[in-house]
Order: C-alpha cells, then sequence, then structure tokens
C-alpha cells in the first residue's frame, strides 16, 4: 500500500472543486472557517485509505468525504451545492503530481441537521482508485 499519492489527490480534488462552475463563489477549505467568514462553505475532511496494490504495482482506494455545510434555511441550498459536489467529481480522473486516478466514484451522502437545526451538512463519501 501507499499513501503516497495522499497530498496530490487533495490538491486535485481542491483544485475541481474551485474551479466547478456549480460552486462558484463557494469557499472551498480543508478546516473549518472563523465562524463570521462563510455562512455556506464545502468542506474537504476526512479520508481513509485501503490497499489496492496488485502485481502490477502499488495502489490505494482513498475514501474521501467531502461536507457541505450551510446555515441558509431549509436544505435546499446544501443540496443544489452537494449536486454540485457529486457532478464535479463522479468519473473525473484529475492529474496527480504522484500517481494517477483510476477512477472517482460517488459512495454516498448523509444529510442532518447540526446546532439545534440552524445549520444544514451534508457528508459526501467518495470511493478514488489511484495508482501509484
Amino acid at each position: 500500500m501507499s499513501y503516497g499519492a495522499a497530498a496530490a489527490l487533495q490538491t486535485a480534488i481542491y483544485a475541481l472543486l474551485t474551479s466547478a462552475p456549480a460552486l462558484s463563489g463557494v469557499l472551498v477549505v480543508d478546516a473549518v472557517p472563523p465562524s463570521a467568514a462563510a455562512s455556506t462553505f464545502v468542506l474537504i475532511v476526512p479520508e481513509e485509505v485501503l490497499d489496492q496494490s496488485d502485481k502490477s504495482g502499488d495502489g490505494a482506494e482513498h475514501r474521501i468525504v467531502v461536507s457541505v455545510i450551510s446555515e441558509a434555511a431549509g436544505f435546499l441550498t446544501a443540496k443544489a451545492l452537494a449536486s454540485g459536489v457529486s457532478e464535479c467529481l463522479t468519473g473525473a480522473t484529475p492529474t496527480l503530481s504522484t500517481g494517477r486516478v483510476v477512477s472517482i466514484q460517488f459512495l454516498r451522502a448523509v444529510a442532518r441537521r447540526l446546532e439545534d437545526g440552524d445549520v444544514r451538512r451534508i457528508d459526501l463519501t467518495f470511493r478514488v482508485r489511484v495508482e501509484i
């Protein structure tokens, strides 16, 4: 197994999200911004990596969670942005500085309310297959 492509993959995911028309003007971060900075943002969060090496070489499956967090009333804003995230990432094969993305697949989404219902959060999980 190799974790060697993790940083390159995060950089590529960030580049895809920040250039997606559906997310235009939305802050994309890998740490929660100060509360006053944004009422709606996209957060690149946890990642689980599983060995996918075989005879042909090293590889890994990265399960990446991208969250849409919004203080907008109702779930409509968050769901529209989550749909944009999914469309942007599913099937993409961005170029990495280390390794090669074989595929990005959508696995699941979980929508919930936070902070007494004032904040909506949708966590989207993607399976990214990388060859090193």
